[in-house]
């Protein structure tokens, strides 16, 4: 007879905090946004409004819901006016929107949003290719959308986009990152999140940029890390960033979202892969686990395909 091998209990984390890391961290869920705009097929607004109730309901406290781009650039957000009047989510939540420009502020704030956010790039060709502007393009962009912003009691959050490798230009030099940092928080954003958009950080790469932030007398309170998991490198990334500090990291349930310029590039970090680390860290998130992956088996209904997340897999396995 053969034995059974049925598990008797469903897989989970085993706490093991280490000394010296926080006790908590701020899960910030990109999917609905960053994920879903790098979707060849248009997702019907009426699943993207579900995608983010379910998000909240597993314990997402943080969303980026949408952006106020021109559909010419990404139809896929096109509905971002829909999006908003369908959705009543709890008040507590962060629910952020990106806007690009004034008109994208104009259009984000006649829709009722509650934190915008901007977006720049650390290296010209990435501004020229990406964003049709340059590097100081972009931030004259940002300004009247944090000054507006703030008119209306609102924060906002920045993206600083290839602040560790550029598929064009190479090495990205932190000091020059940390310039743009400086001016973005100048010009009054509340935070700033540390795009490794082609995914070719490594932990060491990860702990240089900081302490460049951190001698400019940037708080690591005010910092996110927003990892791409092309080289498999992102959570090694992630933990070298709690240990210098950092409380705030982007993710996308189940891998969403990806880079067109990094060949072979797997996406955002999956959300499910960093809950599982930090879980097992013993930092609270909030989020259940169990919940948020199935919210992403049924997000890849939804897409026709299933996601690169190993956490989700790995569940799902176990399962049947």
């Amino acid at each position: 007879m053969s034995p059974d091998l049925t598990p008797v209990r469903r897989p989970a984390p085993h706490p093991h905090p280490r000394p010296g890391l926080p006790a908590t961290v701020q899960v910030y869920e990109v999917g609905p946004r960053d994920g879903l705009q790098a979707e060849a097929a248009v997702v019907p607004t009426a699943a993207k409004a579900e995608f983010c109730r379910r998000l909240v309901a597993a314990g997402v406290s943080a969303v980026e819901l949408t952006s106020f781009v021109s559909p010419r650039w990404i139809p896929q957000l096109s509905d971002a006016e829909d999006l908003l009047d369908g959705l009543d989510l709890p008040g507590d939540i962060r629910q952020v929107v990106l806007a690009p420009n004034r008109r994208g502020l104009d259009r984000a704030l006649a829709a009722g949003a509650t934190e915008l956010a901007v977006f720049v790039s650390a290296t010209e060709t990435f501004a020229a290719k990406n964003l049709n502007t340059t590097v100081g393009g972009a931030l004259d962009s940002a300004r009247p959308v944090v000054a507006g912003a703030a008119a209306h009691g609102l924060a906002t959050r920045a993206y600083i986009s290839m602040c560790f490798g550029d598929p064009w230009e190479g090495a990205v030099d932190t000091g020059a990152v940390a310039d743009i940092a400086q001016r973005l928080f100048d010009m009054g954003v509340a935070s700033i999140s540390l795009g490794d958009t082609i995914g070719v950080a490594t932990p060491g790469h990860v702990h240089d940029l900081l302490e460049a932030l951190f001698a400019r007398g940037i708080a690591p309170e005010t910092l996110a890390l927003h990892c791409h998991d092309t080289y498999g490198q992102a959570l090694a990334n992630v933990y070298a960033a709690l240990t210098a500090g950092i409380t705030e990291f982007d993710s996308a349930a189940g891998g969403l979202g990806r880079c067109p310029y990094a060949a072979g590039a797997t996406g955002n970090l999956a959300t499910e892969d960093l809950v599982w680390m930090l879980h097992g860290l013993g930092i609270a998130t909030g989020i259940d686990l169990d919940a948020l992956a199935g919210i992403s088996r049924w997000m890849s209904t939804v897409l026709g395909r299933s996601g690169p997340s190993r956490v989700v897999n790995a569940l799902a396995a176990s399962a049947s």
